[in-house]
């Protein structure tokens, strides 16, 4: 082989390096509960407000319905007050389960759960098919380190 070719070589691994550090090139997410997605969006639910739960639950069946549940995939994480939402005995389980229903996974930080049942006494029970992450903001770090967009309602 002759030397322009490894230097051309040298040059278009050398680019293509420098593309994926810059962003410009990046995976898309993968989805194995939604393999036909398109859009990957990740909700932060800090807030037990109950107008910010609904706001939350709210975003979500609109995106579903504006997208196709299919074409997109939506993940609330709660932590500090927020795990609220996720409490077994919340008024909202009817919207929740359809939005599970639809594939929206519902995570809940187990440090803030530990931190209430230290502080309460009592550990409170959550929604059968919440899914329990160590450190929701840690979570939050790694999906977004994913290709997840992340959005705060």
């Amino acid at each position: 082989m002759n030397r322009n070719f490894f230097a051309g070589s040298k040059a278009a691994v050398l680019g293509l390096m420098l593309c994926v550090a810059a962003g410009i090139l990046h995976a898309e997410p993968v989805s194995e509960s939604k393999p036909f997605a398109e859009k990957f969006l990740l909700m932060q639910l800090s807030d037990g407000e109950p107008e910010k739960q609904n706001k939350v639950l709210s975003v979500a069946a609109n995106l579903l319905e504006y997208y196709g549940p299919d074409a997109i995939d939506i993940e609330i994480t709660t932590f500090g007050p927020g795990v609220r939402l996720m409490y077994a005995d919340n008024s909202r389980q009817e919207r929740i389960n359809s939005l599970m229903a639809q594939g929206v996974r519902f995570t809940v930080c187990m440090n803030t759960i530990n931190t209430i049942e230290r502080e309460s006494g009592t550990r409170p029970e959550l929604h059968p098919e919440s899914i329990p992450v160590d450190v929701g903001v840690a979570h939050i770090l790694d999906v977004v380190e994913e290709g997840y967009v992340l959005v705060r309602p």
